[in-house]
């Protein structure tokens, strides 16, 4: 479900403490004063790079690249004549053990022979629509956080806290980032399980999420983020199975609201709870709310703002999505081949959420690994109820022409347990029309109603 539309030095930051009751303090003018200027990009990120290699943020390239070849459709991106500098691997892993997180050093540890990581030159050359950074400059000045933290204030289209002070502003970054309004696609999913057997999914999905539409964003205030659909085509069992509906601004309001065709009884429903660690079809091999790394409401959460770390995190993902790339050789045991996967070392910011007492989730504990640029989730390691690390994410982002945005493409949900993963938004055999199609026209509110539902069901 697509939800909100819809990693060795630490920076000291304030991490806990302020009662999620009362409003957060708003930026003040001198610190809002400082977007966009020699020491912050617009989006609060560091401008300068680092000495182990972090790239300085250049923000040359909007909407387009040297070498770009279409306004939409697959492309190799700007740096796909670039080697790696170096591979890490189970044997040398002792070598760089203060860039890689917990997730990374289990996944080199649990398969020693398919998992490896292929580390590049670090690049921060994508920049911002001018409109997203004078959003952000709005947000910095009047954004809160309101009703015990299950919602902000401040105008959709950009994060609502460029210099976060907790946990739960920097949660809501996360949920909110800037993103492609809307995006419409046929993928694949491959669940693969331990000794290699894939059980095949495909779905047509779209989503609109109004707040990143440049022509109609409204406040964070406003009843609805975002619409999705999704009608399944496979498996089998599965076929004609379609849900559409919402997800709330405001989750102090409302909640997630979802209307399903079954299509045993030739109806339409409406659905029980979808948000939290509802397990998401086919497989159920991960939660709702592990959609982007994390997404939907924090409040079953205590969020804490741990800080500024330098890791080697996915980054710059355009080969993955290669529509010359077969899945036969792309799908493997164990993991993804990571011949495909680029690594790159940037600064994240590192947000933890531990499960409030009382609340109920799968997860006991989620850290999320955030890009100080873009506020995507770069990675997330979750939890278990004893404390282990169980479920592993990785998603594969590529800047898009299209939405002048970054754009998720192949993500991967592991299951360290079972030895098992999913591969979802598979486009690489869906070439064409049948690619990602973003910020189209003819994604509207319309598409989203219980009659659709009925509609694509048949």
């Amino acid at each position: 479900m697509k939800t909100r539309l819809t990693a060795a030095t630490f920076v000291l930051v304030v991490c806990t403490g302020m009662p999620m009751q009362t409003a957060l303090a708003k930026a003040p003018p001198e610190q809002v004063a400082e977007l966009d200027g020699p020491k912050y990009t617009c989006m609060g990120a560091e401008r300068a790079g680092s000495a182990a290699g972090v790239a300085a943020y250049t923000g040359k390239y909007v909407g387009t690249w040297p070498g770009i070849r279409g306004k939409s459709g697959y492309e190799p991106g700007p740096y796909a004549d670039e080697k790696p500098l170096f591979t890490i691997t189970a044997q040398n892993v002792a070598q760089y053990q203060d860039k890689l997180n917990d997730g990374e050093k289990a996944l080199l540890a649990k398969y020693p022979q398919a998992f490896r990581m292929n580390v590049y030159t670090s690049h921060r050359d994508f920049g911002y629509p001018s409109w997203v950074c004078d959003v952000t400059k709005k947000n910095a000045a009047t954004s809160e956080v309101v009703h015990d933290g299950k919602g902000v204030t401040g105008i959709g289209g950009s994060i609502p806290f460029p210099f976060p002070q907790s946990g739960i502003e920097a949660v809501w970054n996360t949920v909110d980032p800037f993103r492609p309004w809307n995006e419409d696609a046929i993928v694949d999913i491959a669940d693969v399980y331990a000794g290699g057997n894939i059980a095949w999914g495909k779905q047509h999905f779209f989503t609109l999420s109004l707040s990143n539409d440049p022509n109609k964003r409204g406040s964070y205030q406003d009843k609805i983020n975002a619409y999705f659909y999704t009608g399944y085509m496979l498996p089998e069992r599965e076929k004609g199975f379609t849900a559409v509906g919402y997800q709330p601004n405001d989750f102090d309001h409302d909640a997630t609201q979802s209307w399903q065709y079954i299509p045993g009884i030739r109806r339409v429903r409406e659905a029980p709870e979808v948000g939290f660690d509802y397990p998401v079809p086919p497989a159920g091999q991960r939660t709702v709310d592990d959609d982007y790394g994390f997404n939907g409401s924090p409040e079953r959460y205590t969020w804490k703002l741990i800080g500024k770390k330098e890791l080697y995190v996915p980054y710059a993902n355009f080969k993955v999505n290669d529509t010359s790339i077969k899945y036969s050789d792309l799908i493997k045991p164990g993991t993804i081949n990571p011949d495909y996967v680029r690594y790159e070392l940037h600064r994240v910011w590192v947000i933890e959420g531990t499960l409030k007492q009382g609340m109920r989730h799968i997860y006991s504990r989620r850290l999320l690994y955030v890009d100080e640029d873009s506020w995507l989730t770069m990675w997330a390691d979750n939890f278990d109820g004893r404390g282990q690390l169980w479920r592993v994410t990785l998603i594969n982002y590529h800047y898009s022409q299209e939405s002048s945005s970054w754009h998720r493409g192949l993500s991967v949900y592991h299951d360290l347990t079972a030895s098992s993963y999913e591969a979802t938004y598979l486009v690489n055999e869906e070439p064409g029309e049948k690619w990602w199609k973003l910020n189209r026209a003819t994604i509207t509110p319309s598409l989203f109603t219980p009659d659709a539902a009925a509609r694509g069901g048949h």
